[in-house]
Formats: C-alpha cells, structure tokens, sequence
C-alpha cells in the first residue's frame, strides 16, 4: 500500500545524502518534495500541512544543521512526526470490567464490517477471549446469513435469533441486541461483536438508530470500520460518525490492497481516535493490530522485523524449524521430505510478496522486494506436488530416483520431467550450500590458525 511513498521519501533521503551538507535551500527543496509526495499518497490536506511545518521548525534548527550526520536527523524528525501523526503508541483495547465487552462495529456499506467482525472474535479467541457474534442488520437478506457463515469460519459462537415476522426496523433491531447480550452472558461468552447494518452514505436513519444502540447497550469499544482504499472518502465518514458516536477506535480493511495509504496517515488526525487494528488480506488471521511505529519503519523503508517475527513464532513449529536447521547443517543434509515440510511451514506466513516487504528495503535486503515480485508463487505448489509424487524411500534418498522413475514423479505430478530434473538440481545445490555453511565454524577457525601464524613471520 505504501510502496509509492515509501519510494518517493526513499529518493528524497538518497538526494539529501548526495548534498554532502544541509543548508536552508536543499532543506526546503526536500521539503517540498515530502509534501508532492504525502498529497499524492491521497494524506489530508490539512494533515500534510501541519506535518511538513513540524519537520521544518525542527529540520531548520541549528542542531540538526551543525551536527556530524544531518541528513539522517533529518530521518529521524520525519520518523517521529509520523509516528506523532498515526499516535505515538499502540492502541490498547478496551475490556468491561463486567462481561460482556460489548464491541459495536460501524460503517458503510462494502466497507468490511462483516469480515472484519469475524476477524475480530478469531484475533479475541487467540488471547484467551470467548466472543460471540450478532447481526443486527435486518434490511439486507442475506447479511444476517453472511456473518452466520464467517462465524463458522472462525468457529465462534454466533446468536442467529429469530425475527418471528417482524418487519424491519430499529425496533427489531434493539430487540436483537438485547436477546444477544442475555445470551452472552448466559453461555459464558466475555465478548459480544455487534454487526450493524451500513448504508451507501452517511444518513439520518442510520445515525440514529445506531445512537439508540449504542444508548441500549453501552459498548465498551464502537469501532469504525473503513476501507483503506476508498482514501479521503473513508476520513470523512470516519469524521461524520465521530461526530455523532464518539468513535473509540478505527479498523482500516483492505491495507494489502493498491491503495495510496493516504486514509491510514490521515484518518487519527481527523477524528482525534487511533486506528487499532489493519485487516491485510482475506484469511481470518490476515488481522493484526495497528503499530505506528512499524507502519512507519515500512513506509520509510527501514522494513517491519518485529511483525515478521511475530507472524513466524505464531505459525511456525519451532521444534521442526530446529530440527531441520541441525540436519541442514550437518554432514548428512536434509531429505526432500524436510524440504517439503519447511515450504510448508514457509507458505503459513503468507505471499513470498508480503514476507519481504517487511524486510528493510537498504542494506543487504535492498532489491528484494522486487525480486519477490518475480516469483511465481504457484512454483512452490507445483514443488509440493512433485515431492508428494515420490515413494517415502525416494523423498528420503534422493539418489535413487532414476530416469523411469522421474518420468513416473512427473506423470503422478501433472508436471514434466524437466521441471522434475531442475527441482531436484536446485535440491542438489541447496544441500551443497548448507554443508558448507556448516562448516562455516571449522573454516574460520583454521583462517584465524594461520592468521596468527603470520603474524610471527616478521
């Protein structure tokens, strides 16, 4: 989402090292070249101006232009101002101190509001919560359906309730709403997501009806739900629903789409409120919470390390990873079978794409986001599928796989025998490297031996 600004800022910073000193003049022609590039990743007008003042008071003061490395104060100004605009920490989410906590999800029509609730109860589930999910959208026929379906997903409990012919309207809405929260407590759920109906626009008749449940039921959090692509359109909906709810919170969907992330820089500004959560794909688990200071380190380049991390202590088996780092390593290598599981475990962390966009775009990692973007992810399912075509004695000792047998592998597989014959050189060549990695220790011992032997012969 940010890759054009994240771009933009990156050749402003490159111009600013080229420079060789700071003075006033090259300091304003960065500046105006922050500003092109925060007006076209879609940020807030107002937002845009009061950032760049900011950065200017401090970029222009006498520290930062005496100082040994300006250009990377400079960085640093630009990182705390953004983070200053998307709020300095990471929003908490408010718990009853009474269950239920009552979570009212608001927004417009197509913004998300249903997937997201589902995401919302599997990220709950997760630290020990037990939410329960309701819809209280009556006017669209197959909402009430569509949440029933995304609860199952996630395997939440959902209170489906039954309209018993009533027309629809606020009454029935209300009357939903209060059945659901006595269920909640009745099963023993600490949580209850409401999801609400949306309108194309902002209306009367949605902003009051909300207002009366958000009177009937006393929500700990009212979120907004926003579509990260709609850009300044979702801020000022945001804004509008503010004005009336009193939003605590705002979920941005949609944030792995193509979209300029003007709405993410601008939207806190606006409505006072944080963002708390970014919804980055379609899967339940595409859901995390929102950390400014790591979607600023993406945007400036310098890559997000700690949600990587994150994600693979979350999906990977950590006791397989050991053990096929130690096969790796060792003398014997890893069999075609540790191979397959490891893209396996690879593969739970999402796209190659959305792995190395987390990695910083400098240093030994510059380029790498654009390699990823050649890859063609359907090559790791065609690598499965060739790995499980092999006999378990085939996967485990690659050497016996012969010319009859590759011609089997490629026909059991839907592939060729060429596509066979080159996964099993790249394997061939993966075993090599490692071997020698592991050896690494051995050889930089013996380099160290004969270094120190040198240093005697004067």
């Amino acid at each position: 989402m940010f890759e054009n600004l994240s771009e933009k800022l990156q050749r402003t910073f490159k111009n600013l090292r080229g420079q060789g000193t700071l003075s006033e003049e090259n300091m304003q022609e960065a500046l105006r070249e922050i500003r092109v590039a925060l007006l076209e990743a879609d940020v807030n007008l107002n937002v845009v101006k009061e950032l760049i003042e900011h950065i200017r008071a401090k970029a222009l003061g006498q520290e930062v232009m005496t100082s040994l490395s300006p250009t990377e104060q400079v960085i640093k100004i630009i990182r705390d101002e953004l983070i200053a605009i998307l709020g300095k920490d990471t929003a908490r989410f408010q718990f009853a101190s009474r269950p239920p906590t009552v979570i009212l999800m608001a927004g417009l029509q197509g913004s998300g509001k249903t997937t997201t609730s589902g995401k919302l109860a599997a990220w709950l589930q997760k630290g020990g919560h037990r939410p329960m999910l309701v819809s209280v959208d009556v006017y669209r026929p197959a909402a009430r359906e569509q949440l029933k379906v995304v609860a199952n997903t996630v395997k939440a409990k959902i209170y489906e309730g039954d309209t018993k012919g009533e027309p629809a309207g606020t009454p029935l809405v209300e009357r939903l709403a209060k059945e659901a929260r006595r269920e909640a407590i009745n099963s023993g759920c600490d949580t209850l997501i409401v999801d609400t109906a949306g309108r194309l626009h902002v209306d009367s008749d949605l902003m009051e009806e909300m207002a009366k449940l958000k009177a009937l039921l006393s929500p700990q959090e009212i979120l907004f739900i926003a579509d990260a692509m709609t850009g300044q359109d979702a801020v000022r909906s945001a804004d509008e629903f503010h004005k009336k709810l009193a939003l605590t919170g705002t979920v941005l969907t949609k944030m792995d789409g193509d979209a300029r992330g003007g709405a993410a820089l601008s939207i806190r500004h606006v409505t006072g409120q944080p963002v708390k959560f970014i919804g980055t794909g379609e899967k339940p688990d595409a859901f995390e919470p929102f950390h400014p200071d790591r979607i600023v380190g993406r945007i400036l380049g310098m890559g997000d390390i700690m949600t990587l991390i994150e994600k693979a202590e979350e999906n990977l088996d950590r006791k397989k990873s050991e053990e096929f780092a130690k096969k790796a390593l060792s003398g014997d290598g890893f069999s075609l079978e540790d191979f397959r599981d490891q893209l396996r475990q690879i593969r739970k962390l999402g796209s190659l794409q959305s792995i190395m966009k987390m990695l910083p775009s400098v240093g030994p990692f510059s380029g790498m986001q654009q390699m990823a973007g050649q890859v063609d992810e359907k090559q790791f399912v065609r690598i499965e599928a060739i790995i499980n075509s092999m006999t378990q004695k085939e996967r485990n000792h690659h050497e016996i796989i012969s010319g009859s047998r590759r011609k089997r592998i490629a026909n059991g597989s839907g592939t060729t025998v060429q596509e066979v014959n080159q996964l099993l050189r790249q394997y061939a060549q993966m075993r090599k490297m490692f071997k020698g990695v592991g050896k690494g220790g051995m050889l930089q011992r013996r380099a160290m031996g004969m270094l120190s032997g040198m240093k005697g012969m004067r």
